[in-house]
């Protein structure tokens, strides 16, 4: 599944199914082809979803400082990064927020 992610305040989000379901769960939501985040629900969407980048970035910092003590070489992330991957949508919800638009999916 594909999940493109609108708002009348920008631009569509387009994102592949595992990731999108992934955002979803992260910000409290059930994976679903169709789907509402209205304006009111937006702030506390957009909290949970910037907590759960600054806990990814804490756990990759917490990986290198322990393999740089243990002498090893640094970890490499593999692949996007959460905080790379969510950042356009983030981005979106902020907009939405701003101009209190809902953020559809698959309508």
């Amino acid at each position: 599944m594909i999940y493109k992610f609108k708002s009348k305040a920008g631009g569509d989000v387009i994102m592949l199914g595992p990731q999108g379901d992934q955002i979803l769960s992260l910000i409290g939501r059930e994976a679903a082809p169709q789907g509402i985040v209205s304006a009111d629900q937006l702030p506390a969407a957009i909290d949970s979803l910037e907590l759960a980048v600054a806990r990814d970035e804490a756990a990759f910092a917490q990986a290198q400082a322990d393999a740089q003590a243990q002498g090893d070489p640094l970890p490499r992330r593999q692949g996007i990064s959460l905080r790379q991957r969510a950042w356009p949508l983030l981005d979106l919800m902020r907009r939405s927020h701003a101009e209190r638009r809902d953020l559809t999916w698959g309508v």
